[in-house]
């Protein structure tokens, strides 16, 4: 109510704003980019505060017209023009080197500190202005890829989102069958590991006794979930997503749940990238289980592998002799998994190849492979278990080869896995995982087909 009050008041007093505005010159301001730098010069003018708002909506409007090259353009000019004023810049470092001090210091800041950076803060005041600007930086991104010219603008938009969005901010919400279907929709559309057919497919996740679905959302975007994690309330560890996900599955009842299963989170806003939520997400999603239903003891993943495939077809240095290569071969067929034969004599090939993956392979720059394994050994799980034929959809075929794996928190080990992720590297994985490696974790494999 509040915010919604907020929000009124903020789009009366820019309406008024921009009606003054119109009565003056802002109407025939230029709609291209050279007339959004002007405009952007007048906002940093320091005009009153209907004016400054209004201004702010026509930035943010005009922007919206602007086509690639238009906001490419845009872009430059906020690098070009909007960057610190070096003249004043010059007289801090001179006054700092000649007699250093607290004071010195903080002036030595706020001078180095980009114009853009203003500029950036008072669009914010916009009715709407938060999400116009995560869209404006999700186009950012979406032009940096071989342009490092635009990467100082980057870092100014992402310090004050990552200010604006910290996790003191976000509003953790369950998403139910009585969520507003506005949101609801936004639930289908933005889910990015297992999709989602259609509103029968939804309420199954979210609607029965054994399942549960949490968002954060800002304030400032009432209507936009930021991420949300879907969660399946087990008696036991699965090891597959097609019995999480049947349509025809029997519903658990609550008394005999014992695991709580993470199987889907996803990111929504791609211009709050490089932002985490996922780590806090998990953690309270956790806290509310556990009031909710005391009897959890085990907090588990079951997550897709989306790195692995790619990784097998270009890595030229896999631990593999040429029979081994044969047998990948079969991969090629896009129903492989049909033939027990088949998918005996792979799994004997990826099982190790997989624990391999994820204990051994590394980045030039020494990371983990895998964005999903950094993400959850990052926040102190373990890495507990590799699932053979998890996720048999076309998607799950494509990109790991129907692997999955299972991260389990254990909540009295999060931080000491944490630590030794952080500190040293090193994946903290259970011992059926460590034995999947190539030898060992052949000939236990030939025992079990044996």
């Amino acid at each position: 109510m509040a915010n919604a009050f907020f929000s009124d008041l903020l789009a009366t007093i820019s309406e008024r704003g921009r009606t003054l505005l119109r009565r003056g010159d802002s109407a025939d301001t230029r709609r291209d980019a050279d007339g959004l730098i002007d405009l952007c010069d007048a906002l940093l003018s320091g005009r009153g505060e209907a004016s400054g708002i209004a201004i702010a909506r026509e930035v943010l409007d005009i922007y919206r017209e602007l086509d690639a090259a238009g906001r490419r353009a845009f872009f430059d000019g906020l690098v070009r023009d909007f960057g610190p004023d070096r003249e004043r810049l010059s007289k801090a470092i001179e006054k700092w080197r000649a007699a250093p001090s607290d004071e010195d210091a903080s002036s030595l800041h706020f001078a180095s500190e980009p114009r853009r950076q203003e500029l950036i803060r008072r669009l914010n005041r916009a009715p709407g202005g938060t999400g116009d600007l995560v869209n404006m930086r999700a186009d950012l991104l979406g032009m940096m890829n071989g342009h490092s010219d635009l990467a100082a603008l980057d870092r100014d938009v992402s310090h004050l989102l990552s200010s604006w969005f910290n996790r003191g901010f976000l509003v953790l919400r369950r998403i139910d069958w009585s969520t507003p279907a506005n949101i609801l929709e936004k639930i289908i559309r933005y889910e990015a590991v297992h999709e989602i057919s259609d509103w029968d497919d939804l309420r199954r996740r979210i609607d029965p006794v054994d399942r549960r679905c949490y968002a954060f959302f800002h304030p400032a975007m009432v209507d936009e979930p930021l991420i949300f994690v879907e969660v399946a309330l087990t008696e036991t560890i699965p090891g597959a997503i097609a019995p999480l996900l049947a349509v025809d599955r029997q519903y658990l009842p609550i008394e005999r749940a014992r695991t709580a299963v993470f199987y889907s989170i996803s990111n929504t806003q791609r211009g709050l990238g490089g932002i985490s939520f996922g780590s806090f997400l998990i953690k309270q999603v956790v806290e509310e289980l556990r009031r909710e239903t005391p009897k959890l003891d085990t907090f588990v993943t079951l997550s897709p592998v989306p790195g692995f495939m790619p990784w097998l077809k270009q890595d030229k240095d896999l631990p593999l002799s040429d029979e081994d290569r044969e047998v990948l071969k079969r991969l090629d067929d896009p129903k492989w998994f049909e033939s027990p034969e088949t998918t005996a004599q792979l799994r004997a090939v990826i099982e190790p190849l997989a624990a391999h993956y994820f204990l051994k392979a590394r980045t030039p720059k020494g990371k983990l492979i895998d964005s999903v394994a950094r993400f959850h050994l990052g926040n102190g799980a373990r890495l507990e278990r590799i699932n053979w034929l998890g996720d048999l959809s076309p998607k799950g075929v494509r990109e790991s080869a129907g692997v999955m794996v299972n991260y389990l928190y254990r909540l009295d080990d999060i931080e000491k896995n944490h630590e030794a992720y952080a500190n040293d590297g090193e994946v903290v994985a259970s011992s059926a995982v460590k034995k999947l490696l190539k030898g060992e974790g052949r000939r236990l494999l030939d025992m079990r087909l044996s």
